[in-house]
């Protein structure tokens, strides 16, 4: 999972007498993030109501678009066998890697043309993203569905006696067929219970075939006994191999079995390395439109809750800091500590100066804001959001 923390910061214009990425370079500390410049387009803004609503909108889609690049880092991390390495090398965006496209991102006006409503333009978003989610679940469902079958193809191959396919083991010689009275049944014996069936099993049930005992095959654990009985007392022989923890197998002989099954296990064997390479084509492409629509919409909703915040005349300052988890905590410190008078009442300092948070009058700032004050969204004075990649 990559260590980097991304936080992009709104801030009023009027604030600032310098330059302001000078200023916000010199309050975070360059020891504390990288400051780079953060291009928002300009908006159609509509209606005060219809921007609450947005902030809305923007809020579930960011917490969608998070949730569908995990699935899809998940989904890359499996098709290359949990080596994360090779996982992190697959995610590309718009043919960069993840942090240059974030770190230099400009916003596509022929996908997202500024001059749309805002709600065209969250709709579009939303559609992308939902039809990402659906081509990276269902080639993944298929992938995973012929690994499976391939897994359990290859447990026949490999497997212990008590799994692995009889066909090339056991030999049509050694089964009484086609017998109106007789049948033979293979029992697969744990090895270190191998004497005492030896011992017992003509009298686990009446009319056992004397001394009809054959040992076919043995590996590390089992040992595989072919055994002939008369067909009336065979379920009662079966049941009573059960009892003794002594697996019975079914098999019957089919004329080119083994040739059967080793042409499907080739077959499944192509099979899987094809929908694989699809997979993983499918799985790349959902990371980086995935991670594009996650971009466009931090955008908007930067832009939205800068009107909501700072209201119009629009004169806003936005930068992206790069950062670390660790060191993330101590750039919101900073800010906290240069910015907090823009809360108003919200926000006031502690007799040591730090600044604290009036809860009462919190919640009549964010209600004028036209901010909710749900779980999960934690209230600054500036527009504030953090987030990282898997």
């Amino acid at each position: 999972m990559s260590t980097a923390r991304y936080i992009l910061v709104s801030l009023p214009s009027r604030i600032f007498d310098d330059d302001p990425l000078s200023a916000l370079s010199s309050t975070i500390g360059r020891d504390n993030g990288e400051i780079l410049p953060f291009a928002v387009p300009s908006f159609k803004i509509g209606t005060l109501d219809a921007l609450v609503q947005y902030a809305d909108d923007l809020a579930k889609l960011n917490s969608g678009c998070e949730a569908v690049v995990s699935k899809v880092s998940e989904s890359l991390q499996t098709i290359l066998d949990g080596d994360a390495d090779k996982a992190a090398q697959q995610k590309v965006v718009a043919d960069k890697s993840t942090d240059r496209y974030i770190t230099a991102f400009q916003w596509n006006s022929v996908r997202y043309r500024s001059d749309r409503p805002l709600g065209e333009i969250i709709e579009i978003l939303q559609k992308e993203l939902q039809n990402t989610d659906n081509d990276v679940k269902t080639k993944f469902s298929q992938y995973n569905a012929v690994k499976t079958n391939l897994a359990a193809l290859q447990r026949k191959q490999t497997g212990n006696l008590s799994t692995k396919s009889l066909t090339p083991i056991v030999q049509p010689d050694l089964l009484v067929q086609d017998s109106e009275y007789l049948e033979t049944h293979l029992i697969v014996v744990p090895t270190n219970s191998r004497k005492d069936f030896l011992k017992s099993y003509e009298t686990l049930a009446p009319m056992v075939v004397p001394r009809s005992s054959i040992q076919i095959a043995q590996d590390d654990e089992f040992t595989l006994f072919a055994v002939t009985t008369f067909k009336k007392t065979s379920a009662e022989f079966l049941h009573k191999c059960r009892e003794h923890k002594w697996t019975p197998r079914q098999y019957k002989y089919v004329e080119g079995g083994k040739e059967e099954e080793q042409r499907e296990l080739d077959r499944v064997t192509k099979e899987e390395a094809s929908v694989r390479g699809g997979a993983l084509r499918i799985a790349r492409t959902g990371w980086s439109e995935s991670v594009m629509v996650w971009a466009h919409v931090m955008t908007l909703r930067v832009f939205v809750e800068t009107v909501l915040r700072y209201g119009l005349p629009l004169e806003f300052v936005c930068v992206l800091v790069k950062t670390t988890a660790k060191q993330a905590k101590k750039v919101k410190t900073s800010l906290d500590s240069a910015y907090s008078y823009l809360g108003g009442n919200a926000m006031g300092r502690d007799k040591r100066g730090r600044v604290t948070k009036d809860d009462a009058s919190l919640t009549s700032e964010m209600a004028a804001a036209g901010l909710g004050g749900g779980e999960g969204n934690e209230y600054t004075p500036y527009v504030y959001y953090e987030f990282g990649f898997p």
